[in-house]
């Protein structure tokens, strides 16, 4: 992996290869302390595997571009927990909303979908000051999100209200799985105001 020049992830890391790729999840799995910004150049290098098809995060398998896969989930989760007990971080939930944008179909029996609402819900609590369960336990996608997750019961700070909607405001945000986080801070009435637009322009 070469470290000397930029690749367009966060990190500033040049990762050409599967092997680069490999060695950066090693590097964060047994790192002592959480690097966030190594966390996020890893799913900055998913992302880009599932614009294209193609590249370190694809290799040896077919991928169609666009889609998200079991694989790119599998290496999500990995990369996240990667990140040690702490509350999922604003570059790693940036980098996965940053994902879920990119993918236009799922082929993962919507196992990202869950992972993408545990870890954003993660975020925003912790950030918020709200209590959370450490991140192992709270993306694991056997236990029920409610029970750690009271949204409704939840307040949240202007700064953390204000990321959130802009980030689910976004057009490609407009998922079941993020329905319940957008209607939290208000934005679920404007996807369905859109959506009924649509409806009648289409009547």
């Amino acid at each position: 992996m070469n470290n000397s020049k930029p690749s367009g992830n966060d990190a500033g890391l040049r990762i050409e290869t599967a092997a680069d790729f490999a060695a950066l999840l090693a590097d964060l799995e047994q790192s002592p302390v959480a690097e966030p910004m190594l966390a996020a150049a890893a799913l900055s290098e998913v992302r880009n595997g599932v614009i294209t098809g193609e590249g370190p995060t694809t290799a040896g398998r077919i991928h169609f571009s666009r889609a998200i896969d079991a694989a790119d989930t599998a290496m999500v989760r990995r990369i996240l927990l990667a990140g040690g007990a702490e509350a999922v971080t604003r570059a790693e939930a940036d980098a996965l909303l940053d994902i879920h944008e990119a993918a236009l179909e799922r082929v993962d029996g919507g196992a990202f979908d869950d992972l993408l609402a545990r870890a954003i819900t993660h975020h925003v609590l912790a950030a918020s000051g709200h209590s959370v369960p450490a991140r192992a336990a709270a993306l694991d996608p056997t236990a029920a999100l409610a029970d750690w997750a009271a949204l409704e019961h939840e307040t949240l700070g202007h700064e953390m209200t204000a990321w959130l909607q802009r980030r689910l405001a976004r057009p490609r945000c407009q998922h079941a799985a993020l329905f319940a986080l957008a209607a939290w801070v208000g934005v679920a009435a404007t996807w369905t105001a859109s959506i009924a637009a649509a409806i009648d322009l289409v009547a």
